[in-house]
């Protein structure tokens, strides 16, 4: 079992920016530990701690490339390049993705586990995966993302699944701040 819930959309804490990580200890290693195991059961390739309702700026991933899961501390992406359109989908809006824009190539730079900085020249799937978690951080949904027809189609579908579930467990029903 998972150790975290990941929090759905309409949960504020996903619209929040995250605090800066000021000292890495054990605790935090065993929050990236568990995001791990959460990211692989839900099952994604990236999660943000705002993702398991902890607003810290870190998020872990893996692309499944035999490289292993990565945590990255304080993020910050400073340069981009081109233009890539891919279809994309977000943990915290389950069973739901589209076609989004976004810089082909990304230059990232943070710190490990260890309080290592590490950086990172990335294109396609690991710059948008990278772009998604740091958005997540900055308290930035998918949906911003969205055209205006697509976030409209988007509220619209999300809606229809709160009443869906809203008869089926009431307490797991999707709000959408100053919409309710």
């Amino acid at each position: 079992m998972a150790p975290y819930d990941i929090r759905l959309v309409g949960d504020p804490v996903l619209r929040q920016p995250a605090a800066e990580v000021t000292e890495i200890d054990d605790r935090l290693v065993r929050l990236a530990t568990d995001m791990v195991t959460t990211m692989y059961e839900a099952p994604g390739i990236g999660l943000a701690a705002p993702q398991v309702g902890v607003q810290k700026r870190l998020f872990v991933y893996d692309l499944h490339d035999d490289r292993g899961p990565h945590t990255i501390v304080n993020p910050v992406i400073s340069e981009t390049r081109g233009e890539w359109v891919y279809e994309e989908g977000c943990l915290s809006v389950p069973g739901l993705s589209w076609e989004i824009v976004r810089p082909a190539e990304v230059y990232l730079t943070g710190l490990d586990l260890d309080g290592n900085e590490v950086s990172f020249e990335a294109d396609e799937l690991l710059a948008r995966m990278f772009q998604h978690e740091v958005d997540h951080l900055d308290g930035v949904l998918l949906l911003e993302r969205l055209d205006a027809d697509q976030r409209k189609q988007a509220h619209r579908v999300l809606r229809d699944r709160a009443l869906v579930t809203e008869h089926a467990e009431p307490r797991r029903r999707l709000r959408f701040p100053g919409r309710d």
